[in-house]
């Protein structure tokens, strides 16, 4: 079911009719390296979280890059590794470009020209293929369908939570829904300024949610992620969100991941309640390729 009205899933789950039976963390991540890593004036017009105007230190880039690999990779995460493209300046953001369920590799369609150019990567592609992923192509549909960007995906029990914005349309939130096998998926506003809903929320091994509710125009929605998660939602404040507090992830039941802008920012409150629910807090520094607009949940595309 796709739905603006969160009520039929809370029915489903107080009837028992929506089983935690599915992976609620990857079983391992792939990332792509910031290789000729510059800002596009395409993303930036509707991602303000970018900063146009920086010059972008490349070396720099990419040893916050490899210092993020190396930290997923120290708790056991398995980590596959691509090359940046030459044409495909933002490419080490993956995660609303590609993104896997169990079985099945999907391909996103991209807003903006300087972005499309993503979809075609033959050795990303041809990886999963040769794994024995099912491909679900929705770059050849006439859709926008970023993803993991705008949709928020509670993996365990299969619900789907999808930010409308530029980045996502109705035949993409329906496209995306069939793609993961989503039970069921509420789709919702974001407030004007806000591009993709993994910068302001983000569910945590499907047992917890993190959300800056002012980004959500109707707090009906943040009132339904209360009861879907109770006693289990951090309400981020503005400073924490605009710190990328909102884009972290979780790839393990227990290992936390987020950018060590967000985790400076992160009051003492927000962190103690995290820890209370049994993570372990794990950053690493990523200013130089924030300056793009996203940070560190943007970079981690999960397979699972």
């Amino acid at each position: 079911m796709i739905t603006p009205d969160a009520r039929p899933i809370m029915t489903a789950l107080r009837a028992g009719e929506l089983p935690a039976d599915s992976p609620a963390v990857p079983k391992g991540v792939f990332m792509v390296e910031p290789v000729n890593f510059r800002l596009s004036a395409d993303s930036a017009s509707d991602n303000r979280y970018m900063s146009i105007a920086s010059e972008i230190d490349q070396d720099r880039a990419l040893e916050q890059y490899i210092g993020l690999v190396e930290m997923i990779r120290g708790v056991g995460i398995p980590v596959k590794n691509f090359a940046g493209g030459s044409n495909t300046p933002e490419d080490v953001f993956p995660n609303n470009v590609f993104a896997t369920s169990p079985g099945r590799f999907v391909i996103g369609h991209m807003l903006h020209h300087s972005r499309q150019a993503e979809t075609r990567r033959l050795d990303i592609r041809s990886y999963f293929r040769d794994l024995g992923y099912q491909e679900y192509d929705l770059s050849v549909e006439d859709c926008v369908a970023e993803l993991t960007g705008p949709l928020i995906i509670d993996r365990a029990r299969r619900l789907g939570f999808c930010g409308m914005t530029s980045r996502v349309n109705e035949a993409g939130l329906k496209a995306m829904h069939a793609a993961f096998k989503l039970r069921h998926t509420v789709y919702f506003d974001l407030v004007e300024g806000e591009y993709h809903t993994n910068v302001v929320m983000s569910i945590l091994a499907g047992r917890a949610c993190v959300v800056h509710a002012d980004s959500i125009v109707h707090p009906k929605v943040v009132h339904a992620l209360a009861a879907i998660y109770p006693d289990r939602i951090l309400y981020l404040d503005d400073a924490e969100k605009q710190a990328f507090a909102g884009n972290c992830i979780a790839l393990t039941h227990k290992d936390l991941f987020m950018s060590q802008t967000a985790a400076d920012v992160l009051r003492r409150s927000s962190k103690g309640l995290l820890e209370s629910w049994g993570f372990r807090i794990h950053s690493h520094p990523l200013d130089e390729i924030e300056k793009a607009g996203g940070s560190l949940r943007c970079m981690v595309a999960e397979i699972y």
